[in-house]
């Protein structure tokens, strides 16, 4: 018969190696998301930052569209983002492309992060701040 302390050990060594296959089997888990994008800080230059909640499938972003103070929360599934309801100032910036503004879904292949309309059509691309 086993101890009562093997018994927990064993369930909790198969808990562990539970959480980490799901991590690993997980290939839009939030680090392929999580942190900054684009040219931070420089005004017409759009920049996003997302922080996402613990279990990866949602958080927050915020950022600029090159012109205007934008944010939301996001979810992510298969991969996919969806940038959920996007908050945004109204300002007029003359001669600057808010493209972001239009973001509806979002990819990530490598440190590019491919941003798409409403209409599924590609409106930018977002590099991974270094």
């Amino acid at each position: 018969m086993k101890t009562p302390i093997l018994r927990i050990a064993g369930a909790l060594t198969a808990t562990v190696a539970a959480l980490l296959l799901a991590s690993c089997a997980n290939p839009g888990a939030s680090g392929a998301v999580d942190g900054a994008w684009g040219t931070l800080e420089t005004r017409g230059e759009p920049s996003l930052t997302f922080t996402a909640v613990a279990d990866g499938t949602s958080g927050d972003y915020s950022g600029s569209d090159g012109c205007n103070v934008i944010g939301g929360s996001y979810t992510l599934e298969n991969g996919t983002i969806d940038f959920g309801v996007m908050h945004s100032t109204m300002m007029f910036c003359e001669d600057v492309d808010t493209w972001l503004a239009q973001a509806h879904t979002g990819t990530v292949q490598g440190d590019t992060l491919s941003v798409r309309n409403e209409s599924g059509d590609e409106i930018g691309t977002l590099e991974r701040a270094k």
